[in-house]
């Protein structure tokens, strides 16, 4: 791509920004080197690794590499058997703690799904015995630990010692010959430790001298007890700086070991930092990943010029190579040409860069061979080219060299020369490109260009939308509509009598006049249509508003009519409960009196019946939806069957409505009254055989409490038969099958009596002795119909 263009749409700006981002030198060269690619593989490629850094900073925050080093010249060295300095080997552990840094980001056991990153952090290894070798003996790229090797350890604490004993002799010294010296310090000169001693005394401290100050009044003298020990020192530390020599020469070696590994980690380290910039970059721009095709079609929605302050720039819609390749955009100065123009050219450049583009998801982009840009003032004095030249210059540029694969940019296309003669060289060159099928984008005053874009197949208008009320541009691009200079209007709002702009309106010739009274028209039934479209946009949202309020009032009148139907079926249950209670009780009372009085036949039927108008009553409690047809109340009798809808029950009326409408309807035991608005009169079908399914209402509460089988073993025949009729009672409301009766053998007397009573039951289908493995004949088996 020419380098003429990334200079004229502000690359260089972008590429300082990604830069920045980078936290590593390395992944900083290799940011300020990024060039747009052609490849729409490697395009997507490099796309997609900056959308998965993108969604692991939004994940789990930022990966910084700032530790990452350039080893590539260390590891050469290492490839050839050269010891490394110090400062080297502190770099190849730099790069092994980021590797370590970057694997415990990267590879977490909480991270999502694979992404195209993870085989660049999978790559990665930390080299354990190395980084734990220079961990310990390399403290900074100056300083070697003490116990890097037991010699150095040795030689360091002998070191150590000297230097306590100078210590103290020097201190010793001093307080001798403090009358001679010119200040109690100790000083060094040339490495030596020295008193500094007045001239006159001079012989009175034996020793070396090594220095005088300016004046001649005070001399630097080594005591001779010094020079020794001070000897021993010099030669301890050759000795250090030898066995540190050997120990980077043994630490080389040990690293020589992973050279391979350790140029992998550079690269992969350096490449991520790379990307992570990139992905930090398209955050700070709140930039998305633009999607790529190959057919030279650009379609960008709401995009931003990424170097506009992004509070005040205005974002455009455009679209370019799908029914039309070549757009001619007109409109005012200062109406967002130039910059709708940059942008295009800028995302175009980015996205072929791997970079996101400030624009929203879904935004489209084509690879094009090259990009050509004629924007700006090309005035150069230098070369005494005036402005028209200078374009006329770059223009042949990119005559001779754009084909179908080029995208190509211009900026008041021939302007700055006779406007006739400009309209007509825009026109044949603009027509140029469009046979080489280039794709094109140009803007324009020459209303000859407005006329081309209508008559020409595959060329379109747009203007740059401009506020005539305020004086001042929108900023929006609008497709298919011309634009005008409105440079009368803006004429009159600024000042200019109206007599000389009526005056300049007859020196336009009659079709000019024409074709711009049209365009003011087009332009107003524009703003009329828009201003349609918004009042609709404004009562489509009024109406799902009303729909969702209507939505949530249907909800909660459905929520509330399910408690009142929970609330009447607990209120039945009770109800039946009680009524069972109350019969059970009378039935052992009636028991306790006639126990012998020979009435167990009566008591039996009387039983019989009382438990038949409990599961009736129970039957009419049951919750269900009506299964008769509903027609609405006219002539209500007495007796008349009705549905109550509010409560989903079925009922009988038992008083007619009064003047309110309000009635008495019996709902099986329930008595309630409603209005007649809230019922509906049921068409009776023709009669049926009574269903003789027992009831739910109640069963859902007992099944889960009752047990399949009873003990009876130690009662007589009355108490056994008075409990097992309470407990088949419960097993009947409970839905069960059949139920166990547990006897035992005894005598045989309870077995015989129970079986008496069994025989007399309407309900039980069948009762016999359990098989042998299930209790014999100490347990019966009863099978309700």
């Amino acid at each position: 791509m020419n380098k003429k263009t990334l200079k004229i749409l502000e690359f260089e700006k972008i590429i300082n920004s990604l830069t920045d981002m980078a936290s590593s030198e390395p992944a900083k060269r290799l940011c300020s080197n990024l060039k747009p690619s052609t490849d729409i593989i490697e395009i997507q490629r490099n796309q997609s690794h900056t959308t998965a850094a993108l969604d692991r900073i939004r994940l789990k925050g930022n990966l910084s590499l700032s530790e990452v080093k350039d080893i590539k010249d260390s590891l050469k060295r290492l490839e050839i058997g050269s010891s490394l300095s110090q400062a080297e080997l502190m770099k190849i552990l730099s790069i092994l703690n980021a590797s370590a840094k970057a694997i415990s980001y990267g590879l977490h056991s909480d991270d999502p799904e694979y992404d195209v990153l993870e085989e660049y952090f999978r790559g990665l290894d930390e080299c354990g015995p190395l980084k734990k070798e220079l961990s310990r003996c390399i403290i900074s790229e100056e300083i070697m630990a003490d116990n890097a090797s037991p010699e150095l350890s040795h030689i360091r604490r002998k070191i150590n010692q000297i230097n306590s004993k100078m210590y103290t002799e020097l201190n010793n010294i001093l307080n001798a010959h403090r009358e001679y010296l010119m200040d109690s310090v100790i000083t060094q000169r040339d490495g030596a430790y020295c008193l500094p001693i007045k001239s006159e005394y001079k012989n009175k401290v034996a020793g070396v001298v090594h220095d005088r100050s300016s004046t001649g009044s005070t001399v630097f003298i080594e005591p001779l007890a010094i020079i020794r020990m001070n000897n021993e020192l010099k030669s301890l530390s050759m000795d250090e700086k030898k066995e540190i020599e050997k120990i980077l020469e043994s630490l080389s070696l040990f690293a020589a070991d992973y050279i391979n590994i350790l140029e992998n980690n550079s690269k992969n380290l350096i490449f991520l930092d790379f990307v992570y910039a990139k992905a930090n970059l398209s955050k700070k721009m709140n930039g998305s990943e633009p999607k790529f095709n190959s057919k030279h079609y650009i379609n960008i929605k709401e995009g931003r010029h990424p170097l506009l302050d992004t509070k005040k720039v205005v974002p455009i819609n455009i679209s370019l190579g799908d029914t039309y390749d070549l757009l001619i955009i007109t409109g005012p100065n200062t109406g967002g040409k130039t910059v709708s123009l940059k942008t295009v050219g800028l995302f175009t450049i980015m996205g072929q860069s791997g970079l996101h583009i400030p624009a929203f998801e879904g935004s489209e982009l084509s690879v094009f061979d090259d990009v050509f840009a004629d924007i700006g003032d090309e005035q150069s004095i230098e070369q005494s080219l005036s402005t028209f030249s200078g374009h006329m210059k770059n223009i042949v540029y990119i005559l001779n060299h754009a084909d179908a694969g080029s995208l190509c940019l211009f900026d008041e296309l021939c302007a700055g020369t006779d406007p006739t003669e400009g309209a007509a060289l825009a026109i044949s060159i603009l027509s140029f490109l469009h046979r080489m099928k280039s794709r094109c984008i140009a803007t324009t005053h020459y209303s000859e260009l407005k006329v081309f874009a209508l008559n020409e197949p595959g060329v379109e208008n747009a203007s740059c939308e401009f506020d005539v009320a305020t004086l001042s541009p929108t900023y929006r691009i609008l497709i298919g509509v011309p634009g005008k200079s409105n440079a009368f209007a803006i004429a009159g709002k600024l000042g200019l009598p109206d007599y000389i702009i009526s005056e300049a309106g007859t020196h336009l010739e009659k079709d000019a006049k024409d074709f711009e009274d049209l365009l003011a028209k087009l332009e107003n039934d524009r703003q009329i249509i828009e201003k349609d479209k918004l009042s609709i946009q404004k009562y489509k949202r009024e109406i799902e508003s009303l729909k969702r309020h209507y939505d949530k009032q249907e909800e909660n009148l459905a929520a509330k009519k399910e408690k009142i139907l929970e609330e009447a079926k607990e209120s039945a249950r009770k109800i039946l409960e009680e009524a069972k209670v109350t019969a059970d009780d009378t039935i052992k009372n009636i028991n306790k009196i006639a126990s012998g009085a020979g009435l167990g036949f009566a008591l039996e039927e009387q039983r019989t019946r009382l438990r038949e108008s409990i599961n009736k009553n129970t039957k009419s409690v049951e919750v269900k939806k009506p299964t008769n047809k509903l027609k609405k109340p006219k002539e209500l009798k007495l007796g008349d069957s009705v549905h109550v809808i509010s409560l989903n029950l079925d009922g009988i009326v038992s008083s007619l409505p009064n003047q309110s409408g309000n009635l008495f309807v019996q709902m099986g035991i329930l008595r309630s009254q409603v209005n007649i608005s809230d019922i509906a009169q049921i068409e009776e079908p023709d009669k049926k055989p009574e269903n003789k399914t027992r009831s739910r209402g109640s069963s859902m509460v007992k099944s889960a409490t009752i047990s399949t089988e009873i003990n009876l073993i130690g009662k007589n025949v009355d108490e056994a038969c008075s409990e097992l009729d309470k407990y088949l009672d419960d097993a009947l409301l409970a839905h069960l099958p059949g139920v166990r009766i547990i006897h035992g053998r005894g005598t045989g007397a309870l077995q015989k009596g129970i079986h008496a009573y069994l025989k007399r039951q309407s309900f039980i289908k069948s009762y016999s002795l359990a098989d042998f493995n299930e209790g014999g004949n100490a347990v019966t088996i009863v099978r309700f119909k």
